[in-house]
């Protein structure tokens, strides 16, 4: 490519790729290719798109391969795209996937989704926008709220949203509530809710049975082939979750929560005593992490969720720690 003068402009591309002159004052030709690819067709009418949203944890990304696997061995064009960011820490998880004959963007636009599966009730109604009218929403009433939600914690007064099932029949949208983690339990192995899910989700695409056993059983983790098939299966059947009746908040403070400090992990690094809003915590002089004040935690789990190390775990009065190992 080189530069060559014709009269008082430049051009910075070969006379072979040029097109008709800019109009601006910059007189840059643009190479003919690019207006091939501004001149493409948009993607096809018979494009579809299906979002999954969850916690960190739930096995979104996972349920997301096993859609786009599913739908390739179907014979479609598929793009995928997912986003986790603090997944790790309990942050919203999501995945996008279009299919079609021909696909050029994982992105779901805004109103076009045809079934949203949202592993966790906020979710659902932080995607539900993005689905189209007529479509399906499959949500798990599993909730998980986030501290940020927690507006008293001495009051346990919350923002969380209540579960109401009319929520998404006033938009006209195909609406199946289900407990996941209910269903999975009983078939032995809590961790297949998201199969369970899936399951649903198969009910409202048009994808064969085998393409979805076919990917369960290429993706899922070895060893886990039988109770995933199984949970799949019960998800296409599972009846309708019943949602018990909103009562009145708790009294109020049911007690102080056990902190339960695994030393052998901690490196002190100091973030837990720093998020801690009830200065439960502190690092001494030698980097050791104590507990100062065992009367006033609350079970917010900001420490639980921050640490980096896994070091700490919060446990409600009178339940079992969920970390072994010595107390503080």
């Amino acid at each position: 490519m080189s530069c060559s003068k014709e009269g008082a402009r430049w051009s910075l591309i070969p006379s072979h790729a040029r097109v008709a002159p800019c109009v601006s004052s910059c007189a840059l030709r643009w190479p003919s290719f690019l207006f091939q690819i501004l001149r493409r067709p948009r993607v096809s009418d018979d494009t579809k798109g299906l979002l999954l949203a969850g916690v960190g944890g739930q096995g979104v990304i996972l349920a997301s391969m096993i859609v786009a696997d599913a739908l390739l061995r179907a014979g479609h064009d598929v793009k995928q795209s997912e986003v986790h960011g603090m997944a790790q820490r309990g942050g919203s998880v999501f995945s996008h996937i279009r299919w079609g004959p021909d696909v050029d963007s994982p992105l779901v636009p805004l109103g076009s989704a045809e079934v949203l599966a949202a592993f966790e009730w906020a979710e659902a109604i932080r995607w539900v926008p993005y689905v189209r009218e007529g479509g399906a929403v499959v949500a798990d009433v599993r909730t998980i709220v986030p501290p940020g939600a927690c507006t008293d914690r001495r009051s346990w007064a919350s923002t969380y949203p209540e579960i109401d099932p009319e929520l998404f029949l006033d938009l006209r949208l195909k609406t199946r509530l289900i407990d996941a983690a209910d269903t999975a339990t009983e078939l032995g192995n809590v961790r297949a809710a998201n199969s369970v899910i899936l399951g649903s989700v198969a009910a409202f695409l048009d994808i064969a049975q085998p393409h979805w056993e076919a990917a369960i059983a290429n993706l899922v983790p070895r060893g886990t082939e039988e109770i995933n098939l199984a949970a799949f299966r019960a998800g296409r059947d599972v009846a309708e979750a019943s949602i018990a009746a909103q009562g009145p908040q708790p009294a109020g403070f049911s007690g102080p929560h056990q902190i339960d400090i695994r030393h052998d992990w901690c490196k002190g690094c100091d973030i837990c005593s720093r998020v801690c809003p009830e200065y439960c915590l502190e690092v001494d002089a030698v980097g050791k992490l104590n507990i100062v004040n065992t009367e006033t935690c609350t079970g917010c789990h900001l420490c639980e969720l921050l640490c980096p190390d896994f070091a700490i775990s919060i446990s409600a009065p009178l339940e079992p720690a969920l970390v072994d190992g010595p107390r503080a």
